[in-house]
């Protein structure tokens, strides 16, 4: 359990305490998660072995939350039982109480039930239950108060986090569009939410003295509120999505005059879940550790333990490997999981109790529990509910997603983004809103759309399921069609963005990071995305410019991105972030040695081998940031820099790193060198130790320079 770390809600003007409450949605009122969400709810899918609502639930016990309210309507009965069965209903620290409907088709419904039902007494919490993070609440909490207090019309206070769009998918890393926000930079309050292509109003520019226009922004779900706005859904019953309809509508009311402010954080962690590309990289997330405390190996909600290991290989202790099974970075085996010989298993979480025979090969997979694979099947970026079994040789092409207890056949192939289920497809595509009905307790949904498609009773439509046979001759599933407008179903995929997609999009890409000047006819602003004073760069934004450099580069490392669309990622993040091509170069080369650090060696000639065959294989990313001296003695001054602080290991190497970079793969020259010793010879003794390592490198450098000049004579 995650120690508590403080009451945020405690008031100290409060003569009473008022407990701090919560209201958790455990129902996504859409169907981007189907056909899984036929069978269990999207709030109980297993995110990296644990079921979502608990990392929701984790996260409000630990940020101070005394009392939550969790909604649930499609498939309640699971819900309820897992809450039940989790321990979760007899926390001494927090009360958890369900709330339940079966008439409530969207989250205005959900609102309406609980505003009727009188349970909420004051500010709370609003979140969803496929919600990760591990931000403290008592600031946000603090500041919504004490607005409060000067204005009883601020209702609302909504967390945000600088992202990172795409600038050639126009989407965030998470699935979502790209998200349009004018923000008052002084009040921090909200006067524009738009999360698709539309223009900004143009009265906001003319009635407001000072606008900060911003594309970079990450909406996280995770809203404090005040009593009012449950009663404001009541009285609008128009108000059903909690986005597109509630703050929408009160940002262009012109009557009640509320006001919804943001609250953004920098170093903590907090996503939504909301389609499988986000599933995927979030899932990431907690394996890479962003998310810590909430991480695999620290005991929590009850989970099953597993220790971490080099590379970020995290295995429970009763796993089954064989001696020639290869394990690669960032993986997760779980308890009772056996691997045959052969097999190789690289940036894929496995759950618990699965057979996964020889010759196998998983890449960037999510494989639940109690799956069976056997010999010679191949897999890349897929997710596998419980029960299902590839048959020998079977292959799933990247984005296919197959549901519980699908069987695919001996030697048949899967085709990119499908998505296979024991269930048919409903005839009519429902729209995002519309409930999937479910409540039978042997946890098989009863659809109403899907009766309705077939004419026949639910009982005949799972024997018929039993006998579908579209996933080879001894296979058991449907292959799901996409429907019409749903084509680009890879922009939500689990699956990397296909190598022939990209060149599309590349070639529409061309001058989409040339950015508009718009000005304020009454405050003269620069209104873009940057938001970062260049002149008031300060070391947080350097280290997170840095850090979100080096997540692209791993993302690039893991998923074989190619060079050109590496350095349009890392090109968005220089221009969110207001960078030059200098601190380019410098993090990009620090993600790379960063990793040969990591990479496994047994002695400092096998570390001399990772750095220089990474930097040979990077040589021409590294290049396009290094075209000027400037940039390249940016980073000989990193590499200084690691050897003194951060990689202390390859201190040993400077000077045949440096040799290698000169020599080897062109990347450094020989007046970046001779300049970057110039700058060092005015430095105090300990700021020359590389220096000195470096003289005899350097020296000849300066003796093949005047032999140079003198043939030349």
């Amino acid at each position: 359990m995650v120690r508590r770390t403080s009451r945020a809600a405690e008031d100290a003007d409060d003569l009473t305490h008022v407990p701090l409450q919560a209201i958790l949605l455990a129902d996504s009122f859409a169907t981007k998660f189907r056909p899984i969400t036929l069978e269990r709810p999207k709030v109980l899918l297993p995110l990296v072995g644990i079921p979502m609502i608990d990392y929701s639930l984790e996260w409000l016990e630990s940020a101070g939350v005394e009392e939550v309210f969790v909604f649930c309507c499609a498939h309640s009965k699971q819900v309820i039982q897992h809450l039940a069965k989790s321990q979760w209903l007899k926390n001494p620290d927090m009360a958890v109480t369900t709330i339940e409907s079966h008439n409530s088709i969207s989250a205005g419904d959900a609102m309406r039930v609980i505003y009727e039902r009188n349970v909420i007494h004051g500010d709370f919490v609003l979140v969803t239950g496929d919600t990760v993070s591990n931000m403290s609440l008592a600031e946000a909490l603090q500041e919504h108060k004490d607005r409060r207090k000067k204005d009883s019309n601020a209702v609302m206070t909504m967390v945000v986090k600088k992202s990172k769009p795409s600038p050639i998918t126009h989407q965030s890393r998470l699935g979502t569009d790209e998200l349009f926000v004018a923000i008052n930079p002084d009040t921090k309050q909200l006067l524009s939410y738009e999360d698709n292509a539309n223009p900004i109003d143009k009265s906001l520019l003319s009635d407001n003295s000072s606008i900060s226009l911003r594309n970079n922004m990450q909406d996280c779900y995770i809203d404090i509120c005040a009593p009012e706005v449950l009663s404001l859904f009541t009285d609008n019953f128009d108000y059903q999505h909690l986005r597109r309809d509630f703050l929408k509508g009160l940002l262009v009311d012109e009557i009640t005059d509320y006001k919804i402010y943001t609250h953004e954080i920098h170093s903590s962690y907090a996503a939504k879940v909301e389609n499988f590309r986000s599933y995927d990289t979030i899932s990431k997330d907690i394996i890479h550790r962003w998310t810590y405390p909430l991480v695999p190996d620290v005991q929590y909600f009850g989970s099953s333990a597993v220790k971490l290991g080099r590379q970020g290989v995290y295995s429970a202790s009763d796993i089954g490997l064989s001696s020639n099974a290869q394990i690669g970075p960032f993986t997760l085996i779980g308890k009772g999981t056996s691997v045959g010989s052969n097999s190789k298993v690289s940036n894929s979480i496995i759950g618990e109790g699965c057979k996964i025979g020889s010759n196998v090969s998983i890449e960037g997979s999510h494989i639940w529990n109690n799956v069976t694979i056997e010999d010679g099947c191949k897999l890349k970026h897929a997710i596998l509910c419980d029960g299902v079994v590839m048959k020998a040789r079977a292959v799933l092409e990247p984005g296919v997603i197959l549901s519980f207890k699908v069987v695919i056949g001996k030697d048949f192939v899967v085709p990119a983004y499908s998505k296979v289920s024991l269930y048919e497809q409903p005839i009519f595509q429902d729209s995002d809103e519309e409930l999937e009905y479910a409540d039978s307790s042997n946890g098989m949904a009863e659809i109403s759309s899907i009766s309705a498609s077939t004419g026949m009773p639910d009982g005949e439509l799972v024997s018929r399921a039993a006998e579908a046979s579209e996933v080879g001759a001894d296979g058991a599933g449907y292959i799901w069609s996409v429907f019409e407008g749903r084509e680009e179903e890879w922009r939500h995929s689990v699956a990397p963005i296909s190598e022939d997609k990209l060149a599309e999009l590349l070639q529409a890409a061309d001058d989409v990071l040339d950015v508009p000047h718009v000005e304020n006819h009454q405050h003269s602003e620069e209104l873009v995305a940057p938001s970062i004073d260049p002149e008031n760069l300060t070391d947080d934004n350097i280290d997170e410019f840095e850090k979100e450099v080096e997540a692209t580069f791993q993302r690039a490392v893991q998923e074989n991105i190619k060079d050109d669309n590496v350095v349009l990622e890392v090109n968005s993040l220089r221009l969110s972030y207001n960078m030059a091509a200098a601190d380019c170069a410098g993090a990009l080369f620090y993600s790379v040695m960063k990793l040969a650090v990591e990479t496994p060696h047994s002695s400092i000639s096998e570390l001399l081998h990772n750095v220089t065959r990474l930097i040979r294989k990077w040589a021409k990313l590294l290049k396009y940031y290094l075209s000027s001296i400037d940039e390249e003695i940016e980073v000989i001054l990193k590499f200084e820099e690691m050897c003194t602080e951060s990689t202390k290991e390859l201190s040993p190497l400077f000077t045949k790193v440096l040799q290698f970079l000169y020599e080897d793969v062109d990347l450094i020259q020989e007046e970046a060198i001779l300049s970057w010793e110039s700058e060092k010879m005015g430095a105090d003794e300990v700021d020359r130790v590389f220096l000195k390592q470096a003289e005899p490198f350097i020296q000849w450098l300066k003796t093949a320079q005047e032999e140079d000049s003198e043939e030349e004579e």
